[in-house]
């Protein structure tokens, strides 16, 4: 993996404080009026942050060199993967808050600022981690394959999640919570008391959640590349477009059935790039006598790249093809038992 890019401490603000622009440029434009996002809406607004993450990337490119713009793409492409499975989850909070359409725009917002705060958190201490223990990599490599195979072999029953669970139904012990929705406001005040609304609860899962997320993308990114800049970059580009996705998907993501297939496929290459990596890195006693296994292969970014553009396309086109089959089995007229009986 190419070293780490030299990324001065003013480069750093100017980062975070362009990417705060644009949340703020979100803000401005699109919720100064609280409306239903449309599919055309959508699309012009993910492409608006496709074209600023492609831009970075072309900077990456120019100023740091192939190997770090490869680093850079690939995490950026493995993390809006994520994301998109991601997008079940969000969409059954809001299905079972009934979130009103006018004020869900707001709420994957609010999330995503809660997501980069979070995982700028986990990008800190990963970065400091990996850095100064080469088991890290093994500790990451571990996680990513247990995930793959959760992806591949667990049954997962959307109906099963339960966004009351745990610290949701825990502030609902804690706090008074109205039955209704009072705009997009957090809190209101009745009878002299300070209630939460439904709102407030939203954000909670919606937060919890974004926390659970973390825990796979930031292994699966440091498998990528250890250079905290690009780490935070991808991640921060991946969910700024998330909650645009959210919108221009709507029941697609339904369709893309072999997506966890793929997911798993992703997860358990990077888990097994990290799993090298660390036997070149070693430094635990009981492997190889506390010396680096150098004659291990390393897989290069550009090989990791091809590996996860060519799984995304396959399980893509294989999931509408399915979900095509499927729809033309349930439209196709059913054929009366007694059509092939001869006539008398």
């Amino acid at each position: 993996m190419p070293p780490p890019l030299p990324v001065p401490a003013w480069l750093w603000a100017a980062t975070i404080a362009a990417l705060l622009g644009l949340i703020l440029l979100d803000l401005i434009i699109v919720n100064r009026r609280p409306h239903k996002v449309t599919i055309a809406e959508s699309a012009r607004w993910i492409a608006f942050y496709i074209g600023c993450a492609v831009a970075f990337g072309a900077a990456v490119w120019i100023f740091g060199g192939d190997d770090h713009a490869a680093s850079y793409i690939t995490g950026y492409i493995t993390e809006y993967t994520l994301s998109v499975d991601n997008l079940f989850i969000f969409m059954l909070i809001m299905a079972n808050f009934a979130v009103p359409a006018i004020h869900q725009h707001r709420v994957l917002l609010i999330g995503i600022v809660m997501a980069l705060v979070m995982r700028g958190v986990f990008i800190a201490v990963g970065a400091q981690a990996v850095q100064r223990f080469s088991w890290v990599f093994w500790l990451f490599g571990g996680i990513l394959i247990y995930t793959a195979w959760k992806f591949a072999f667990d049954s997962k029953d959307d109906d099963e999640y339960d966004p009351n669970g745990g610290v949701v139904r825990l502030v609902r012990k804690l706090f008074p919570v109205t039955d209704d929705y009072h705009g997009s406001r957090l809190t209101i005040k009745q009878d002299g008391r300070r209630l939460l609304t439904p709102m407030f609860i939203v954000i909670i899962a919606i937060g919890g959640a974004d926390l659970v997320f973390a825990v796979d993308s930031i292994p699966a990114i440091f498998g990528i590349t250890q250079d905290a800049y690009l780490v935070f970059a991808a991640n921060a580009f991946a969910l700024m477009g998330l909650r645009q996705l959210y919108f221009l998907l709507g029941g697609l993501v339904e369709k893309l059935v072999y997506l966890t297939y793929g997911l798993a496929v992703i997860l358990a290459f990077i888990g097994a790039k990290l799993v090298l990596h660390a036997l070149h890195e070693n430094e635990l006693p009981f492997i190889n006598g506390g010396e680096h296994v150098t004659w291990v292969p390393e897989i290069n970014n550009w090989i990791s790249l091809g590996v996860i553009v060519t799984v995304l396309a396959v399980t893509t086109v294989a999931s509408l093809v399915k979900s095509r089959r499927d729809s033309r089995r349930t439209t196709e007229p059913a054929v009366p038992a007694h059509a092939d009986r001869p006539s008398d």
